[in-house]
């Protein structure tokens, strides 16, 4: 790409809009990855319930050993970035390529939606099959499918305060318009008056762009517990002149994964669209 020289233009830099993390609220960080790259998790399970006999030498019934599962968290995902600023091009820009800045919009713009969409995709991906509904939303039932979904994690007994909705812009825009939700919700009253939906039935949303998201999916309903995401490694460097180059290098490294631990995965529900709608 071209470096654009400046004759007499304006400091002020044309940016492309940008967000910060949307995925952070969705995980959970119990897990100490300080000198290591895996983590082991320990799932044990339980035992089912015994008529209790008043006689004999096992009254409570036999007695199994209680075993244990081990699930393995290793770190897979080593990025990096590099690039050079000359010092001709900082000068002649009205310092617009400042470093830091470049390394900042490098950050919002490419390190984070990364990690976002790849978070995304490791709930899904992890979800139980019957945890996934597939309908064609629409803004006659978008309230009912949230609520469907709503109903999945409560049989699977996921608690209720702490879930945290994300979604498409499609589909928050249709449960805007969905009557059922707009005038029965417990939302209704400040739908009507500022017309927003910052939570549902107690679930805050987080409307999220759609590129962002896998194949079809319209929204995800989680758990913080349900996934962990560390990010081992976040080093960012600016060197300035270094051999070879009159400007500024600036290098970057992440080190990063999302693992849904085995016995949480009933707490992940995704709504579908059916094949090729989105």
């Amino acid at each position: 790409m071209a470096i654009n020289y400046a004759e007499k233009y304006s400091p002020i830099v044309d940016e492309i809009f940008t967000h910060e993390s949307f995925t952070n609220a969705l995980i959970n960080n119990n897990f100490d990855w300080v000198g290591v790259e895996t983590v082991k998790v320990y799932s044990i399970p339980t035992v089912e319930m015994n008529d209790y006999t008043p006689s004999g030498n096992n009254r409570y019934g036999t007695p199994t050993e209680l075993e244990n599962e081990v699930q393995e968290l290793t770190l897979k995902k080593d990025r990096s970035f590099t690039f050079t600023i000359d010092r001709k091009s900082y000068d002649d820009t009205l310092m617009t390529m400042e470093a830091g800045a470049r390394l900042r919009r490098q950050i919002i713009e490419r390190v984070l939606p990364e990690i976002d969409t790849y978070r995304l995709s490791a709930l899904v991906s992890n979800a139980l099959t019957d945890n996934i509904k597939e309908a064609t939303i629409t803004k006659e039932n978008a309230y009912e499918m949230f609520l469907g979904i709503q109903e999945l994690l409560d049989d699977a007994n996921v608690p209720m305060a702490g879930r945290i909705c994300v979604c498409r812009p499609s589909f928050h825009n249709k449960l805007k318009l969905d009557d059922s939700f707009t005038k029965l919700s417990d939302m209704a009253t400040q739908i009507a008056i500022k017309g927003a939906v910052g939570e549902v039935d107690g679930v805050p949303v987080i409307k999220v762009p759609s590129s962002y998201f896998p194949t079809n999916v319209e929204f995800i309903i989680t758990h913080p517990v349900a996934m962990t995401s560390p990010i081992k490694l976040n080093d960012y460097r600016i060197h300035v002149d270094p051999p070879g180059i009159n400007g500024w290098l600036v290098e970057g490294r992440v080190r990063y994964d999302a693992f849904v631990l085995t016995n949480k995965k009933s707490a992940i529900g995704v709504c579908k669209a059916p094949s090729g709608e989105n």
